[in-house]
């Protein structure tokens, strides 16, 4: 296994996050207390003490994830399908960040293939890559809403191709693969008997496109290929990434016994005070205010970043997200990239606000794209925005482009 390069968004948030007055670059729904939680929830009775069984031995549990916590990722993915997902075909972990290392540390050996689709997370590159695995990534176009070709994708296969990654919603795009091409995908994947993964963690923060819509995506495990594995947690789409609660689930028992025995090496298990949290979050009392508080702040900050794009249309532009808490802006001038870690470095120090530069984030194919973080508070939002309105005119000219 090779050394790790170092992981350029986690270092960035790592050094500018602390210090920003106006947070434009989470990529979590506006954090929850367990009392707000607690507000949110059907179950009027219950208290925090209920939730965390104070009472309870603080041992290592139930070795892959509780009963309960289980049994409510089950139902929800085994609503509208033929064949339910079983809670054995479920492993929880330490956040979606340590399912997608296990299940490529579990899968993919020196020598085999990868496909990414991209842009995505670093993670789901450099892992595979760290393990030999050559990665090619399969590109989504700007100028198509983002979608990427699927003839590309035939085209890119190899006798040795292990694994397609996908990023669904996409981050940091906000854009979905539809169902018709996830149907597409699945067809030609199963023909070639090759794994699929979908990181699913922006998933079910869908604000732009609706469940009554053709191309509405389902999560990969309800398409009826049996080697799909899907990732998640309560971090992005469910306002809990302090409990740190992520899981892999997949249609194949036999992956989920591989990424357990590899699991056995790391973890060992995940707190207990963790997932009864994730647990009540995800009960039929809680999940659907939930979901519906973080959908709304979605829709409702989206709608400023969205102005405020327009109101500088001659320097910004982008395909407006209909699903998850990311937005892809691209800034120009004189048609022109700006330098976007110049501006990210600026706009912090001058005004306070924290963006994410596209170019280190992703790869120098995306100059001049700055990654927006809309669903924190709306106050944060609106105020972040204000602050780099007035950035914009005092300061942007004053930027370098790139050549």
């Amino acid at each position: 296994m090779a050394r790790l390069p170092p992981f350029r968004i986690e270092q960035w948030m790592d050094e500018y996050q602390p210090t920003a007055k106006h947070d434009l670059g989470e990529t979590c729904s506006a954090s929850l207390s367990i009392d707000g939680l607690l507000a949110l929830s059907e179950n009027k009775d219950a208290t925090a003490s209920d939730i965390l069984n104070s009472a309870a031995i603080q041992d290592y549990g139930e070795i892959r994830g509780t009963t309960a916590l289980r049994n409510n990722l089950s139902r929800l993915y085994s609503t509208k399908v033929g064949t339910p997902l079983a809670p054995d075909n479920i492993l929880i972990t330490p956040g979606a960040i340590a399912a997608n290392h296990l299940v490529f540390y579990a899968l993919i050996k020196d020598g085999d293939h990868v496909i990414c689709h991209w842009p995505t997370y670093q993670q789901l590159v450099t892992v595979p890559e760290s393990l030999g695995a050559v990665v090619d990534k399969w590109h989504s176009k700007p100028h198509d809403n983002w979608l990427p070709d699927f003839e590309e994708l035939k085209a890119m296969v190899k006798d040795n191709t292990k694994l397609i990654v996908l990023n669904n919603p996409q981050n940091p795009t906000g854009a979905v693969l539809p169902k018709s091409l996830l149907v597409k995908i699945i067809d030609f994947a199963e023909s070639k008997g090759i794994i699929l993964l979908s990181d699913e963690v922006y998933r079910p923060l869908f604000h732009g496109i609706s469940p009554m819509d053709k191309d509405f995506p389902p999560s990969i495990l309800s398409m009826g290929y049996n080697n799909t594995i899907a990732t998640g947690s309560l971090s992005k789409a469910y306002a809990l990434a302090g409990i740190r609660t992520g899981w892999i689930a997949s249609r194949n028992k036999d992956v989920i016994e591989k990424c357990q025995l590899t699991r056995d090496y790391t973890t060992i298990s995940v707190s207990k005070l963790d997932q009864a949290v994730a647990s009540f979050a995800l009960s039929p009392d809680t999940i659907h205010a939930l979901l519906s508080r973080n959908i709304q702040l979605a829709k409702t900050n989206l709608e400023l970043l969205d102005r405020f794009i327009v109101k500088h249309d001659e320097f910004c532009s982008y395909v407006k997200p209909v699903a998850g808490t990311t937005a892809f802006v691209k800034f120009e001038r004189d048609g022109k990239p700006i330098d976007a870690v110049a501006l990210c470095k600026a706009v912090h120090e001058k005004a306070g606000v924290l963006l994410l530069p596209g170019d280190l984030g992703f790869g120098d194919e995306f100059k001049g794209y700055v990654r927006f973080g809309y669903v924190n508070q709306t106050a944060i939002v609106k105020d972040g925005l204000e602050e780099l309105r007035k950035f914009m005119r005092k300061e942007f000219d004053d930027l370098p482009v790139c050549e």
